[in-house]
């Protein structure tokens, strides 16, 4: 008997249940409309009518639930990963972007909308997929947009991201976040970052994340924050007076990023929760005059080694 749209459906719903991934429905449902290129509705349509599929399809289907069932990421089955009105290139190498992040860049966002400069400059340190530098720059047309990554297994899924974005305003530098973008010391509106901020000795919950996210874009240093501290250096270099920064971290370390904050000099550091009430977000104003010099050197930036290697895809 050939298999049929709501025979497969049921199968990988109770597959990926068993495997313990956390929406095993609407993963069913989108792997099948990737193979079929059909919308969710679609897929639940067709099951609901018993839509018979062809042997090629259904085996297909089969093989990506198993690849889902070993808890590889469904964006890197699919190959895509949506973030607010984008849909992103990802894969090994690169750190899928998450719903919260959505939030965060928000704050960039309207912070951008507000300012008085007729182009109003953000810069996006370690921007992975790219996805927040391409959707500032999508969302505030008249911003100009600077990205910057230093990895070169990232990078290219970066490129490849903002090509087919072809966001005029965005511009895409490989480099050292400590280091580049000096040409806009001090004229930058917004400094955004979502950097590695998981303690080395702390292991990720999700499969997903301990065995397939990248460990230089989750790994942070003893406590996590030896990124943060750089990326705070940095944006007071970048920041005119007045200008924000906007850090995402993890939910318990709000307090000791905005100790950090206050003690380089920043002006009202803020803690923000997300949807589901964690912590997810601090930001804080640059200073009139940034103490740069005066603050003590930080040890420069090197690949995390985390205790427990995490494996490629």
């Amino acid at each position: 008997m050939p298999a049929s749209v709501d025979t497969l459906r049921n199968l990988a719903i109770e597959t990926l249940s068993l495997a313990g991934v956390s929406d095993p429905e609407v993963d069913a449902d989108l792997l099948i409309g990737h193979v079929l290129s059909q919308t969710r509705g679609q897929v639940q349509a067709a099951a609901i009518l018993r839509t018979a599929l062809g042997e090629t399809d259904a085996a297909v289907i089969l093989e990506l639930v198993r690849r889902r069932s070993l808890r590889e990421p469904l964006q890197h089955i699919t190959g895509r990963a949506p973030f607010r009105s984008l849909e992103l290139f990802v894969g090994p190498g690169v750190f899928v972007p998450r719903p919260e992040t959505e939030q965060v860049v928000q704050f960039a966002i309207d912070a951008l909308r507000a300012s008085a400069d007729p182009e109003p400059i953000a810069v996006d340190l370690g921007t992975g997929s790219g996805a927040i530098a391409l959707a500032m720059a999508v969302e505030v047309p008249n911003a100009r947009v600077w990205a910057v990554e230093n990895s070169p297994d990232a990078f290219p899924w970066t490129s490849r991201n903002f090509r087919a974005v072809a966001a005029p305003n965005a511009t895409l530098v490989f480099g050292d976040l400590a280091e580049s973008l000096v040409e806009l010391d001090g004229t930058v509106a917004v400094v955004i970052s979502n950097p590695p901020y998981i303690p080395v000795d702390a292991i990720p919950r999700d499969p997903e994340v301990r065995l397939f996210d990248p460990a230089r874009a989750l790994y942070g240093g003893p406590d996590g924050l030896d990124v943060v501290r750089h990326v705070s250096r940095t944006a007071l270099r970048l920041l005119r007076p007045g200008g924000q920064i906007v850090i995402e971290h993890g939910e318990r370390q709000g307090a000791e990023i905005r100790a950090l904050l206050a003690a380089d000099g920043w002006r009202a550091p803020a803690t923000h929760r997300d949807y589901t009430t964690r912590d997810r977000a601090t930001t804080a104003l640059a200073p009139v005059s940034a103490p740069i010099d005066a603050l003590a050197p930080l040890t420069p930036l090197t690949s995390p080694k985390p205790s427990h290697s995490p494996a490629g895809p």
